[in-house]
Order: structure tokens, then sequence, then C-alpha cells
């Protein structure tokens, strides 16, 4: 009997670097230790209210399967809201996706075909590696530095990696995992090199909110690329509602769109009660938004500062979403993360960060570095970062 495989393409989605440490973390809790966990993007703020109302109240007697391009009530409160930021959007240029993830998965796959290439800015949303390899295409990075905040390299850096089977730019704006905001002046650069080299520019805008400092530059704002700007969005972080898996895809190109439309009737719809809470949540003025973009400042500082109090430690104060990439005095993130978890506590608790070569293409690189996200409480917060420089003491001195 023949022996059965499976698809390379299966054999090389990457683990979760994010997850794959969670059995240690596991262990610990088990041995009774107190594991803060910064290593994953789940805020702890309260989805609003407002969306449990709207799906308690949903009066239909069956669930039956929804358009595929999303609600047609959602559609129009998503388009109101990207006119409350002066961004030019109607319903019919928006796909509604099964999480930001699909988003992402359907621009890739729409824009390239197997073997394209997909520039990248190196550290990146950990995920568009598995994305990649489900699309079928190759992730081109371009290294930016802790040293300099992670910005975006000239513009004679970038075009050095284009070549004829380089399909488009994806970037994340603000960034995760640096917490990089994007200057005006970075984002007209990225404009530039896709009219000049015919590209199209993918931008994952789902921290739009997000911003302490700075003002947030939307790739569907940009004059002269209406025909190559895809935005890809997403509830789970604005509205703290990362479960509900609602996302969306914007695009003023008909090609695009139909292409997108056609893929998400391949999976039919995605989920119809999710919709309707993420309709009501749009509604919440920009009262919410300043509530909760106060806290997360109040979390940025904390965090930022106790780095600062780390000796050796490279980070540049992030300026947007809930996470800092920092640079750590030790030899190997990924040996120092689990040495937290498996020989180390302070007053029985412990850290959990992520380590940094999960956030990049280029093997050797982030060898150092971890990402911190600050979705705790301020008092947590503190704690942790204080037990987290007791830990790189410890892990130092061994």
């Amino acid at each position: 009997m023949a022996y059965m495989k499976i698809s390379k393409r299966g054999m090389s989605v990457p683990a979760s670097p994010i997850r794959k440490l969670i059995p240690l973390a596991e262990q610990a809790k088990k041995r009774g230790v107190h594991v803060y966990h910064l290593n994953i993007g789940q805020p702890d703020i309260e989805t609003p209210p407002e969306f449990w109302q709207a799906i308690n109240n949903y009066s239909k007697k069956v669930l039956a399967y929804g358009n595929s391009q999303g609600l047609a009530d959602y559609l129009e409160r998503l388009a109101s809201y990207y006119k409350r930021y002066g961004l030019d959007v109607s319903p019919n240029e928006i796909i509604v996706t099964t999480g930001g993830s699909e988003a992402i998965i359907f621009a890739m796959t729409i824009i390239c075909e197997p073997g394209d290439e997909l520039i990248v800015f190196e550290p990146f949303y950990t995920n568009y590696n598995g994305f990649a390899v489900q699309a079928g295409i190759n992730l081109v990075p371009i290294t930016t530095q802790a040293e300099s905040g992670f910005h975006i390299p000239r513009a004679n850096v970038i075009e050095k990696t284009i070549t004829k089977k380089t399909k488009g730019i994806l970037y994340c704006n603000p960034n995760n995992p640096t917490g990089t905001v994007y200057t005006k002046d970075e984002i007209e650069r990225l404009k530039d090199i896709v009219i000049k080299h015919n590209l199209f520019l993918l931008a994952d805008e789902v921290y739009r909110e997000f911003i302490y400092e700075g003002d947030h530059i939307s790739v569907i704002s940009l004059d002269g690329i209406r025909d190559r700007a895809i935005m890809l969005d997403s509830i789970s972080k604005r509205f703290s509602a990362c479960g509900a898996r609602i996302g969306n895809l914007v695009t003023k190109n008909r090609e695009v769109y139909q292409s997108a439309l056609h893929l998400g009737q391949a999976r039919l719809c995605s989920p119809t009660l999710e919709q309707v809470g993420a309709s009501a949540v749009y509604e919440l003025d920009n009262k919410y938004f300043k509530k909760m973009m106060d806290e997360y400042r109040r979390r940025r500082d904390v965090v930022y500062e106790g780095l600062m109090n780390i000796d050796g430690v490279v980070c540049i104060k992030p300026d947007g979403a809930f996470y800092a990439m920092a640079k750590l005095p030790v030899d190997s993130a990924e040996k120092f993360t689990a040495f937290m978890l498996t020989d180390f506590n302070y007053n029985g608790k412990t850290v959990m960060v992520a380590p940094g070569p999960g956030f990049y293409a280029s093997k050797g690189k982030g060898q150092n570095e971890c990402r911190i996200a600050y979705v705790l409480n301020v008092g947590d917060l503190k704690d942790a970062m204080n037990v987290f420089k007791k830990g790189i003491e410890a892990y130092n001195s061994r």
C-alpha cells in the first residue's frame, strides 16, 4: 500500500511562533506560577455592550445564509464609518470577510499567481508567512531596524528587491509588531514606487484608531492609485471582538472587487450574527475611541518606562497599535522566553512574550528581539515589567 503524503504546501505552513510556547505556559500555571500574558494581541477591554445587545435582539427565526459580500446594513455602516475619517468609500467597494485574516488571503490570492512575490517590511505580523504559503506566493522581506524605530527605508533600498515576479507591497500601519506609525512621506514613497513599477499597494489598517503620536494616512486617501490600492481591515482590535471573526477588504478596482466577491461566494458568507453586532458598534462615537486610546497610551508608557529601566534594551517609543518590539540584552529571545516559563519566577510570577524570530522571513533575524503586547491593566503591567527585568537579570547570570 502506497504511503500517503500531504502536500508540500500543507507541510510548509509554519506553526504560530506566538502560540507555540503555550504548552510551557500551561505547565508553569500547573506549578502554581502566575503568567502575565504579554505574548498575544488579545485586548482585555470589554467588548461594547451594544454588540451583545444587537445580537440578543436579532428577531429572525432562521439563521440563514447572508450575502457573500456582506449584509447590506453592515456595508452601509462601514461606508459611513470610513467617511467619518474622510475616506471616500461606498458600500459596493467593500467585501466583508471572515476576519482580517481572510481579507489578507483574498488580496494575496487575487493579485498573485503561484510563485509570484510580495514585498513586506520585517518584522511583520507573523501570520503573513502562513497566509503566503496558503496563497502559494513568496514574501520578499526588507529588514527595518530597532534603532530607527522600524521605519520604512529609502526608495532605492525597496526598488532593489523588485523583480518581474513582484506584484505588490504589503505593509501594516500602525504596525504590528513594532507599534510604528508611518509618516506621510513614507506612505507617499510607497505610492510613488507602486506607480513607477506598476504594482499593487496592500495596507493592513486594523489598528487605525490606535495612534498616540502622529497621524494615520490611509491607502484609500492617496491620489493616483485608485486602481491599485487595497485596504485590509477588521473589528477585532478596534472593538475588542477578536472572536467575532469579522473583517473586510476595500478596493476601488472593479476586477479586484469582483474577484474578492467570487472568493466570498466560494465560502458562501461571513458570520451573520457577528455582522449584526458589528453594525451596532460602528454607531459608537469618538468618545468610545478616545477613552480606549487614553487607556492604551497609559499602558504604552508603563511598558516603555519598564523597558528603559533595563540596561542594554533598545526600543524607540511606539507611536501606535498596542505593541513594543524591543531588542533585549540576551543571546536568544526564544531561549529566554522558554526560560521565563520553565526555570524562573519572581514572587510566584513570570512573563510570557513573543520571541522576535517569528516576525521575520529572513533567517537569523530578530534573534534577540521580542514583541510585548500591552494588553493588561496598568497595575498588572507595572508588576509584569518588574518581573521581566528580574527575569533578564536571572537569565544572564546563569
